[in-house]
């Protein structure tokens, strides 16, 4: 039997918050890029207030702060005794393994192909370039082939000359291979999903992500082995999902023990529950003030980039759910199932897409458009989740 949902007194209708969350997070969206405008050097020096590794900015720091406050709200109220009965669970589970690893790379990485390499193809500019960082290991002489690109000189540095759309289509590969494995927590507590199934799975996903991410990248990319960026995996991984997670496991326990399981349901709950939608538009304000100049710069590229990354989140959202709803599942599991595959973990691909391309690199801004869309996609799927719950069986 599907394990309850483990929102502690999971309210029935939507908070203040919720309730006109679209509002909010247009305002927050139209705030950021006003805010990367008027104080752009403001805007900079948060950006760049970030964990590297080598070159590449692994976890921001300002946004690490807001995931934590996203996350710890819905780690807290979750019952860690019955994530363990949420796991034998199988159904859901082996859902999303199937979707995230066998069929979410190829989709991102057809229906990129087909907008960027066809449709789109004579507004990008058929003769237009990108730059970017030879492979790792890779040294071939100017003027040489290597894949679509040609080893070419900038500024006494060999670089590999690609077309740009190609570029374009790596940053879309480098999404498409890294489904969510923090922020789904987040869709899934609006969605009023089963937090200990959420939880559950992007565990699994985490492992996983660290064995086919370099497999699949290196395959669909084309550009021989891609270098797997443990470092880069393993410290997201931490900061984002496993440091919420251990600090409300261990609060909570403290908390019931100290005050009483009622005091922490009726005060220390309700007193919560806003956080996490704080925190959610405060990462929206923070994450179009860093990015407001590329918007505002590169409004059309902007668009070319988004349509198929809106086209392919739909897509995965809708097939997971679909399915979920053949082989009957609750909506608390489905709901979650579907939308883990639906996003993407950005901050790998970005750091991912640096190490290899470079931080100009049209992969770079590809992955960089996946950050800028998915807020906003995203919450709207929660709305269709929470007026379609009617479509699974209902609980028991």
């Amino acid at each position: 039997m599907t394990a309850k949902s483990q929102i502690t007194s999971q309210p029935k209708g939507l908070s203040f918050f919720e309730k006109y969350l679209t509002v909010w997070v247009v305002l927050c969206v139209l705030a950021g890029i006003v805010l990367g405008k008027v104080t752009p050097g403001v805007a900079k020096y948060l950006d760049g207030l970030a964990i590297y590794i080598g070159e590449a900015p692994v976890v921001s720091i300002p946004i690490a702060v807001c995931l934590f406050f996203m996350m710890y709200p819905i780690m807290v109220k979750i019952d860690f005794g019955e994530v363990i009965r949420a796991g034998k669970n199988t159904k859901p589970v082996l859902l999303t393994l199937v979707i995230n690893w066998v069929i979410k790379p190829f989709t991102m990485y057809g229906i990129s192909v087909f907008f960027l390499g066809t449709v789109f193809y004579g507004l990008i500019g058929p003769d237009a370039v990108d730059m970017v960082k030879m492979p790792l290991g890779l040294d071939l002489p100017v003027g040489a082939n290597h894949g679509a690109g040609i080893v070419v000189l900038v500024d006494g540095v060999k670089m590999l000359q690609v077309p740009l759309w190609r570029s374009y289509l790596a940053g879309c590969i480098l999404l498409g291979i890294a489904p969510c494995t923090a922020m789904v927590l987040v869709w899934g507590f609006l969605a009023r999903g089963n937090d200990g199934h959420t939880l559950v799975m992007v565990a699994i996903n985490s492992l996983v992500m660290l064995i086919l991410y370099g497999i699949l990248g290196g395959f669909l990319l084309g550009v021989g082995r891609l270098p797997v960026p443990w470092q880069a995996l393993l410290l997201s991984i931490g900061i984002y999902v496993a440091l919420p997670l251990v600090a409300g496991y261990f609060s909570r326990k403290w908390i019931i023990r100290m005050r009483g399981e009622e005091w922490f349901k009726e005060k220390f709950l309700h007193v919560l529950t806003p956080v996490t939608i704080i925190a959610l538009l405060v990462t929206l304000v923070l994450l179009f003030s860093f990015k407001g100049e590329v918007i505002i710069s590169n409004p059309l590229t902007i668009l070319w980039i988004a349509i198929p990354l809106f086209l392919q989140t739909n897509l995965i959202f809708w097939l997971g759910y679909g399915l979920s709803r053949l082989i009957g599942l609750r909506y608390e599991d489905a709901a979650p199932s579907a939308m883990i595959g639906a996003s993407n973990h950005f901050e790998v691909a970005i750091a991912t897409a640096v190490m290899l391309f470079g931080l100009s690199s049209g992969a770079a801004l590809a992955t960089v458009v996946g950050v800028l869309i998915e807020v906003p996609v995203m919450l709207m799927l929660v709305k269709i989740c929470l007026k379609s719950q009617h479509w699974f069986p209902e609980r028991f």
